[in-house]
């Protein structure tokens, strides 16, 4: 697993999901994230399920 540098995937805007921080350009938390893995989804899983997500999305939650 490669280090990213989460800044670039993830950002903070108070308009946006009550001010959770999201992946760039979606509405998707990273607790999001975080809880499909928890719960047992592998990375593939979800960037099947959300096409718009890249493996180095993924990372940059890990990361975050």
């Amino acid at each position: 697993m490669s280090q990213v540098d989460y800044k670039r995937y993830i950002e903070v805007d108070p308009n946006v999901r009550f001010g959770k921080p999201v992946l760039k350009d979606t509405r998707i938390t990273v607790y999001d994230v975080l809880q499909w893995l928890a719960s047992g989804m592998t990375q593939q899983e979800i960037i099947e399920d959300f096409p718009q997500l890249s493996e180095e999305h993924i990372l940059a939650c890990l990361a975050y």
